[in-house]
């Protein structure tokens, strides 16, 4: 198994603001989020508090405010 390891290249975890910017990319280019889990983590990563009953399109939004606060402070 080590051999195998060592012919794939490793991939670096992606920061939050990473995560963020992949997933608003994804849904711009009309993907559809499946899993509300990974979008309230990605938010809860960016600092943003959600709650479990919270409805994945408010989420979105909230990540999409948080983004470009982000990017005004740059």
């Amino acid at each position: 198994m080590n051999w195998l390891k060592k012919l794939l290249p490793r991939r670096q975890a992606l920061t939050p603001e990473q995560r963020a910017k992949a997933l608003i990319a994804a849904i711009d280019a009309g993907g559809l989020p499946l899993n509300a889990a990974v979008v309230n983590d990605i938010a809860r990563k960016l600092g943003l508090e959600v709650s479990a009953q919270a409805r994945m399109e408010d989420t979105i939004l909230r990540i999409r405010m948080a983004l470009k606060r982000l990017e005004s402070h740059r």
